[in-house]
């Protein structure tokens, strides 16, 4: 009897623990005497048509890469199935390989198309989502993070904890802007967990934009508040998706700004670190207080680092599940850990009603939380301004009369808790 075939791909940007999936869909898929084919660089292929891009996988090739960073089988954004004849050529494609399901891993872009392509192929195909991303902004059940997460935090922990050896050690200030488009789960994880002098997130931020100003002058008002109390070092950290909230002309933005094969504007290019630091820099050198500050991006060494034990047992139940859900014959969906269980939710249970896409996950600020992480935060503080002797103190340090400073900084005392 012929074996039934799976195929396995990836999309999206890397994030730890994808070689964690692959290995457990594939010791099941081989157990339940699956055939199972690994397609590379995702859609970019098979979206033209071409289903020859393919590695067989069996239990004695992944039985260890759950260890390892990166995808053996790559990774791409190239690819879509928006245009219903192209979502026929896929399905096509596959189908003349044999494949029967499909487990797709990758983020809320991924998903979208593997949601397409069920729709499209109808009973021909099977087709189960394994969510990823760093960025952990994918509406999971139970709050539980999207896979990915807990190691590039992790790691961006220890790199914000070696900067501020640094910082100390050279007197000077780090400007530290880390992944996250839409929500700022990664910059406050990081900077909470190493402790950094101030963390900044979009969520923080009611108004739709930003000027530079908006995230200058808190910035601005922690250095003040550490220089007053005799220290010239610390680190603030960033999440990358302030920089689509300021106006883009204040980051100089220019015209042919590189856009991802999704046409968003690529936010490592946005030079929002080095922005703030020029103008926070030239704020206080017109006073004559001297501060020296660096910029520093966080994400791509965070994105294929080698997943911690949390994100390889994590990614082994839903490798296992993803396959499973197959094997039994659940229901097209996407697979995550609830409750103890691995189970698979429909497509449109993590979608927006509005647009169809899938909802964004952001940041609580309400939450004890988030309350903590300011709390420990090096924030200038209302009481700060309040108490006589410090905001003398302060405004000795800012060079500026203390009326000056109390108009200059009680803006962002609104922020405090």
């Amino acid at each position: 009897m012929k074996e039934p075939v799976v195929g396995i791909l990836v999309g999206g940007g890397p994030a730890p623990g994808i070689n964690g999936v692959i290995a457990a869909a594939t010791i099941e898929a081989r157990n339940q005497g699956w055939k199972v084919l690994g397609f590379l660089e995702g859609l970019k292929y098979l979206e033209q048509g071409d289903a020859g891009r393919t590695i067989d996988l069996d239990i004695p090739d992944v039985s260890r890469i759950h260890f390892t960073g990166g995808s053996i089988l790559l990774t791409s954004r190239r690819g879509s199935v928006q245009d219903r004849e192209v979502c026929k050529r896929v399905v096509e494609a596959l189908r003349s390989r044999g494949v029967e399901a499909l487990i797709t891993i990758g983020g809320d872009g991924t998903a979208g198309a593997a949601a397409r392509l069920a729709a499209c192929a109808g009973d021909m195909l099977q087709v189960v989502h394994v969510p990823k991303t760093i960025d952990n902004d994918i509406p999971l059940p139970g709050g539980l993070s999207t896979f990915g997460y807990q190691t590039a935090r992790h790691y961006g922990v220890s790199v914000v904890q070696s900067l501020m050896e640094d910082a100390k050690t050279t007197g000077r200030w780090y400007l530290v802007v880390t992944m996250g488009r839409n929500a700022g789960h990664l910059a406050l994880g990081i900077g909470k967990a190493a402790g950094a002098s101030l963390t900044l997130i979009p969520e923080e931020f009611g108004e739709e934009h930003l000027k530079l100003t908006d995230l200058a002058l808190p910035i601005e008002a922690t250095i003040l508040r550490r220089l007053s109390e005799g220290r010239r070092d610390g680190v603030v950290v960033l999440a990358e998706g302030l920089a689509e909230r300021i106006d883009p002309k204040e980051l100089q933005r220019q015209h042919g700004m590189e856009r991802d094969p999704h046409g968003k504007i690529r936010l490592t290019d946005l030079p929002m670190g080095y922005a703030l630091r020029k103008h926070i820099t030239e704020s206080f050198k017109e006073r004559g207080v001297e501060v020296s500050i660096m910029e520093k991006l966080v994400g791509y060494e965070l994105r294929c680092a080698a997943p911690i034990p949390f994100d390889a047992e994590y990614t082994r139940d839903l490798g296992f599940g993803a396959m499973n859900a197959i094997a039994t014959g659940n229901e097209n969906g996407i697979v995550c850990r609830h409750m103890g269980r691995v189970v698979v939710f429909p497509f449109d249970h993590f979608a927006d009603p509005r647009t169809g896409t899938t909802r964004i996950r952001y940041v609580d600020t309400h939450t004890e939380s988030f309350l903590v992480s300011t709390r420990y935060q090096l924030r200038l503080r209302r009481k700060n301004l309040e108490d006589p002797e410090e905001r003398a103190k302060l405004a000795a340090t800012a060079r500026m009369d203390e009326e000056s400073l109390v108009r200059r900084y009680s803006p962002v005392l609104v922020m405090d808790r």
